[in-house]
């Protein structure tokens, strides 16, 4: 008995985005591929305190720790769209949308034990930051 040739496995992150295409949902395909290349476009440090969570007519919405980092991110929109340009090219959004959104995983600022003195102290871009 002669077995088949077997396929090399796909990761699930491709069969993701052939699925979401297939469905007619090119923005979630494409907000997809975003969250993919997100850390190589905006760098470790921003993506750990900011997450694209969608793309609706060219505009990338995403979700920050603090309205600090919304703020400093906001200032670094043509930069931002630029590397996502460089990364991405022609799949790369026209513009940025920041939503603060407080995460219970944010666990530095959200242990009702600590002092607000202490979250503020911990917060980049606040006086206490050191």
């Amino acid at each position: 008995m002669s077995r088949g040739r077997r396929s090399q496995p796909t990761q699930v992150r491709d069969l993701l985005e052939r699925v979401l295409d297939d469905l007619g949902m090119e923005a979630a395909a494409r907000a997809h591929r975003i969250g993919q290349h997100w850390e190589e476009a905006v760098g470790p440090e921003v993506a750990a305190h900011c997450q694209p969570v969608g793309v609706r007519n060219g505009v990338l919405e995403a979700r920050v720790q603090s309205s600090v980092w919304a703020q400093q991110l906001q200032l670094r929109t043509p930069e931002i769209l630029e590397a996502l340009r460089w990364v991405l090219g022609d799949e790369a959004p026209t513009a940025l949308r920041f939503r603060v959104s407080y995460s219970p995983a944010d666990s530095q600022t959200s242990d009702p034990k600590v002092s607000h003195a202490e979250r503020a102290r911990r917060r980049p871009g606040t006086r206490g930051s050191g």
